[in-house]
């Protein structure tokens, strides 16, 4: 396993390398990727998986760190960054508002955010197998402190490489001025700009960027492979565990296969993070519901968690491809505004001081589309976690309630025999 630790850092260098000199676009990163992620996996199963993500996570600080030293020294010190975000709006730490409709608040955060990390990191098959794969609980416990501190690391980070993002680009907004094609490559434009005078540091930057991806992708495919073996595989097949083994590498291959299909899906979802935080929600939420049923509620059983898993995801899938087809309007994202007052022209002169938001639109919309499919995506986990769990207790209480289950409900509920 160690070999192959050693091969697979390998061929993420040759294809960064490979990147780097032939200028690859989307479908030849997607593929390459694929075809990395699927290779180690398939020969290094679980341990490959968790070495090559140590190394990844490395990777990825490295090139965070990168960026944000040298805005720094750009820059002279955190307080101009600070300054310049305070005084662009970029900082909102206190915004109460309850409305579920506003995209980010304080309470879609909080409480959004908590059902979405719950679902992750509570139900989530790639993250409760490593859990399984610890010596001990203790050694799982550890494990779970230790990856609060690297996900702390990894998200001041990120936020801090925005905060200075916007602090070099406040007079000259690469994407209003037609720089860059999407808001998601303002980054690596932001790194060539800052750091194309250094050689190999945009390379560190690329490499931190595919590390991220790897580690996520090779993280699904092994935990689809083991749960289709141990689950739909092993309980109905008497096989050796060589012929499991060879399966569980066939299954390895053929989710990279669907990884990699499934990519042309995600490219054209917009935003990467709401995408990928709306995935979660609306696929983690119902399996978080069905938890909470089967650990809360003593009287649950199969009939009431099927009918909740199957009514909380259709809900919000519901919710998501209609938000998707249907995006919200302006004044329920409010976008902040953005200036090319500071750009130049290819001549080298200033271009029109422009300073642009998009307009707040006061066309009147359909009741489903100005309600419903504007719920922000941060509560996609929270509306399905909780549509599964109180359909599965009314079909649960529906379909078991006989004598003998009246009386262990009455004896849960600590309800005294003469109420009734």
């Amino acid at each position: 396993n160690l070999k192959i630790f050693y091969i697979n850092v390998f061929l993420k260098l040759y294809f960064l390398f490979i990147f780097l000199v032939t200028g690859f676009q989307l479908w030849g990163s997607v593929v390459a990727t694929g075809l990395v992620c699927t290779f180690y996996c398939t020969l290094g199963g679980l341990k490959a998986v968790i070495w090559t993500d140590v190394f990844q996570f490395i990777m990825m600080i490295s090139g965070f760190l990168a960026v944000i030293i040298r805005t720094l020294i750009i820059k002279g010190g955190f307080g101009p960054i600070i300054e310049d975000a305070r005084r662009g709006g970029r900082l909102r730490y206190w915004d109460f508002d309850p409305n579920p409709l506003k995209r980010h608040t304080f309470w879609t955060v909080v409480v959004g955010g908590t059902f979405t990390w719950l679902g992750i990191y509570g139900v989530n098959q790639s993250q409760v197998q490593r859990y399984v794969a610890c010596k001990t609980r203790l050694h799982g416990k550890l494990s779970l402190y230790i990856n609060l501190v690297g996900l702390w690391i990894t998200l001041s980070s990120a936020v801090m490489c925005g905060l200075s993002m916007y602090s070099v680009y406040k007079d000259c907004d690469p994407w209003t001025a037609k720089y860059v094609s999407a808001p998601d490559q303002l980054m690596p434009y932001l790194v060539l700009e800052i750091l194309g005078d250094y050689p190999g540091v945009p390379g560190l930057f690329v490499a931190g960027t595919y590390s991220g991806t790897l580690s996520t992708v090779s993280s699904s495919i092994n935990a689809l492979a083991a749960v289709t073996v141990e689950d739909l595989i092993r309980p109905y097949f008497t096989l050796s565990e060589s012929k499991l083994q060879w399966i569980n590498m066939g299954m390895n291959l053929f989710f990279g296969i669907v990884c990699l299909s499934m990519a042309a899906a995600a490219s054209t979802m917009g935003a990467l993070l709401q995408a990928a935080l709306s995935i979660f929600g609306i696929l983690g939420g119902p399996l978080l519901g069905i938890f909470s049923l089967g650990m809360l509620m003593p009287f649950g059983n199969a009939k009431g968690a099927f009918s909740g898993l199957v009514c909380g995801f259709s809900l919000v899938l519901w919710i998501g491809v209609g938000s998707h087809t249907y995006p919200p309007p302006s004044y329920r994202t409010l976008p902040l505004p953005l200036s090319t007052r500071g750009c130049r022209t290819i001549n080298g002169t200033l271009a029109p001081q422009v300073t642009t938001s998009m307009p707040l639109s006061t066309t009147p919309r359909p009741g489903v589309q100005e309600y419903w499919y504007s719920l922000s995506y941060l509560y996609f986990s929270t509306l399905g976690t909780l549509i599964t769990f109180f359909v599965g207790t009314l079909m649960s209480l529906a379909t078991e309630l006989n004598a003998l289950k009246m009386l262990n409900l009455i004896k849960f509920m600590n309800i005294k025999e003469p109420f009734l």
